[in-house]
């Protein structure tokens, strides 16, 4: 019957928000075959297989999240559907996964070929939304699969983690080889960063039409810098919490890696290069300067909303602990200046004019400066909310997935749907929300 109709699914009245535009307009939305085939007023409802009533409701574009993680720190199969079950409920319908072998993740290392073929096994049927998967070459074996990838999996989007030269995930690694699980005779250093590019560049040669899709995304941490003022920080052992930890991880030691990001990709002419979650000042000074040097190269500035909306003093605490770290208030204010300015690239219109509504309400007191929305970035942090309005000391942020809570001690927390519908009805009865229809 489905398929004789002209839509498989209408949703009727709906008051639809759209990009750059002031107001929303009373609406209908017409599916077929999982997309969307029409948008306006007055679609007839016999046309459709199955007729939704959205009852005068906010219908909002989706998200893609070109920047999240999953399995980390849960099997994939089971983060896949936490993780992503939270970033639906907080607006996203497409989501872009960082993954790589070694330590985590799967927890083994080895070709892409046995690899990846096992990462989308484990994927298929546990996402709630679109998905699709940036890949990092952590050896010369993988560098040499870089075309394979592209042209069999199609995979366009890699990744390099530029800390992990002598640092793990959490901090120092004194054992490169077994966190990475790479062999003794490989390295994980500058010049393996210059051989993916390398990589990369030989890929662009041969799928000269995929060009413009395939890129080089990269977190900007230099390891010896962060090994050096980690130690430091320990031995003075004056700071604690969120300082500490930006003082471990020093935003020169951001802008550094982006020199030396650039740099290379000059050298190699790779054109388009992903600067991740900037947090800093020093961070986004140096991509702006390096824009300027290298005007030929297409960078892309990337924040995170946990940088925009949270500072070192937040009522989160160690719940904040992100890679880069949490900044100060002035590192803030500079990252929403230049936000707003169009210099960083979640800068889409409706992103930039949702965060600097947000911005608004908390200064003009609305709502608490702790207030975290929609995570654009950082899986686990997609749909936490942490207001901590009124009180001494911050509730966990309840949106985190509930797994990993359990997994780590703390059997009695509410799962998403429960945190959801809770913090909901907190904005409604405070009046920042209005009631529910």
């Amino acid at each position: 019957m489905a398929d004789n109709m002209q839509y498989d699914l209408l949703i009727k009245n709906v008051q639809l928000v759209r990009p750059n535009v002031d107001s929303v307009e009373e609406s209908d939305i017409a599916v077929k075959d999982g997309k969307i085939r029409r948008i306006g007023p007055g679609i007839d409802a016999d046309a459709s297989a199955e007729v939704y009533d959205g009852r005068d409701r906010l219908a909002f574009p989706g998200v893609v999240d070109a920047h999240m993680h999953t399995g980390i720190y849960s099997p994939l199969q089971e983060d896949a559907i936490s993780e992503n079950r939270a970033a639906a409920m907080g607006g996203v319908t497409t989501s872009l996964n960082y993954i790589r072998t070694g330590g985590y993740y799967l927890n083994k290392g080895g070709p892409y070929r046995n690899f990846f073929p096992e990462v989308l096994s484990l994927s298929k049927g546990r996402f709630h939304v679109d998905y699709a998967y940036h890949l990092a070459p952590m050896d010369r074996q993988h560098i040499e699969e870089i075309p394979d990838l592209i042209d069999e999996f199609g995979v366009t989007s890699f990744k390099i983690f530029m800390f992990y030269g002598g640092h793990g995930l959490h901090g120092r690694s004194s054992n490169q080889h077994k966190f990475l699980m790479i062999g003794e005779d490989e390295r994980y250093d500058y010049a393996h960063f210059e051989f993916v590019m390398r990589g990369i560049q030989a890929a662009l040669q041969k799928y000269p039409e995929k060009a413009h899709q395939i890129s080089l995304s990269l977190h900007c941490e230099t390891a010896e810098i962060m090994a050096a003022y980690t130690r430091i920080v320990e031995e003075e052992g004056r700071l604690q919490g969120l300082p500490a930890y930006h003082a471990a991880r020093p935003p020169h030691s951001e802008g550094l890696a982006i020199f030396i990001a650039s740099y290379l990709a000059n050298e190699t002419d790779l054109p388009n290069i992903n600067l991740l979650h900037l947090s800093s000042r020093k961070a986004l000074t140096a991509a702006l300067q390096m824009a300027e040097v290298f005007p030929h190269i297409n960078f892309r500035r990337e924040v995170t909303i946990g940088h925009l909306m949270l500072d070192i003093d937040a009522p989160t605490g160690n719940f904040a602990k992100v890679n880069p770290p949490i900044r100060p208030r002035d590192d803030v204010e500079f990252l929403w200046q230049n936000l707003l300015k169009g210099k960083l690239d979640w800068n889409d219109p409706r992103v930039r004019d949702a965060l600097h509504f947000v911005k608004s309400l908390i200064d003009a007191k609305a709502l608490p400066s702790s207030f975290s929305t929609l995570k654009l970035g950082e899986s686990h942090f997609y749909a936490d909310m942490c207001f901590a309005a009124g009180m001494d000391a911050a509730p966990p942020p309840t949106f985190v997935s509930s797994i990993k809570i359990r997994a780590a001690g703390y059997p009695e927390v509410w799962n998403t749907e429960e945190s959801f519908c809770f913090w909901l009805d907190d904005l409604i009865e405070r009046r920042i929300l209005p009631p529910r229809v």
